[in-house]
């Protein structure tokens, strides 16, 4: 696709945040948005040592020192975190889990141009910008939900159809096309915690932002045999430094630089954290979830019926504040 002139990308802004305290999760409220009273006492647990985004869905990251956050996610101009995925002739949307050799796939963006790289393939670039201002919104979907998307056109379909079977139209690369975070049905998860209309993001599962905690991964890793993992399996936005292992179950608030996000639920872990980020291979014994099930399960009953087997290991969270910015080894607080 043709380069066009540079677009105007939205100027970055910080806000401050008011409040006082609050306590454990409380249960899905029919999808309200309902006003929600911040902390007014902090206690600091860490810094922000890694700050990730994920602009295409399964795909690799894009490492950054400073970021604005934004109801829908990360934000540096035309670097959105999961504002592109990739989806099959019945614009379904399509992940590592089944095609691992989408982790190996590493965007970036320069103005509104997004560039694909894989160690097999030569690169392919996108101008965003183009893509908007030429196509027209279709529907794709993302775990049965419709999703207003644009298409990328036939280059970069043809570069990922050859990457993931050889074939040159099969998949296609699409581009969020609203302003406003996505609507999820409410299923089974969505019945045991609390949501809003502002917490789901573009293109992500569940909500706009992920939290690890690094202690609770290098505590795993004395449990594994024979295997080992890193904050990258789990995908995060933010990994956080400093803490004590597992402490972020208790949280329900978190401030990073400016920013107050709510904690909306434990992040329930699927296959996708066993397949290595660095070289697409599934662990042979299904590991960490193989270990995590033995100790990380859902709590309460309710959310076992609603989550089954699905080990927790980090959090999700929604901003709560006005936008700000987020740079790295800014101070962790939690209330």
């Amino acid at each position: 696709m043709s380069r066009v002139p540079t677009y105007v990308t939205a100027s970055i802004t910080a806000a401050g945040v008011l409040g006082s305290a609050y306590c454990a999760y409380r249960l899905y409220q029919n999808y309200q948005d309902k006003p929600i009273k911040l902390p007014e006492t902090w206690t600091k647990v860490g810094v922000l040592k890694t700050l990730n985004a994920y602009p295409v869905k399964s795909c690799a990251p894009v490492l950054l020192n400073r970021a604005e956050c934004t109801a829908m996610g990360l934000r540096d101009g035309w670097l959105r975190d999961r504002v592109l995925m990739m989806v099959d002739d019945q614009n379904n949307f399509i992940t590592a889990r089944t095609f691992p050799e989408m982790l190996a796939i590493q965007p970036s963006v320069k103005s509104s141009v997004l560039t694909l790289k894989h160690p097999n393939m030569e690169d392919v670039s996108i101008n965003l910008a183009e893509v908007v201002a030429t196509q027209k919104p279709k529907i794709s979907k993302v775990w049965g939900d419709p999703v207003p998307v644009y298409d990328c056109g036939w280059e970069p379909s043809e570069w990922i159809s050859r990457l993931i079977d050889r074939t040159t139209q099969k998949y296609r690369l699409v581009y969020y096309a609203s302003e406003k975070c996505r609507n999820i049905r409410a299923g089974a998860s969505f019945k045991v915690y609390k949501f809003t209309s502002k917490d789901t993001g573009a293109l992500p599962d569940e909500t706009s932002y992920n939290l690890i905690n690094e202690a609770s991964v290098d505590d795993l890793n004395t449990r594994l045999t024979g295997s080992h993992v890193t904050p990258c399996n789990f995908r995060p936005n933010f990994v956080l430094a400093g803490a004590k292992p597992y402490d972020e179950d208790n949280w329900k608030f978190v401030k990073i630089g400016e920013n107050v996000f709510e904690v909306i639920k434990p992040c329930m872990r699927c296959v996708l954290t066993t397949i290595d980020p660095e070289t697409g291979v599934r662990d042979a014994n299904t590991e960490p979830l193989t270990t995590l099930r033995k100790y990380r399960l859902a709590e309460t009953a309710r959310e076992r019926k609603a989550v089954g087997n699905s080990p927790r290991m980090g959090i999700q969270m929604s901003l709560r504040s006005g936008s700000g910015l987020v740079s790295l080894n800014d101070p962790i607080y939690v209330a």
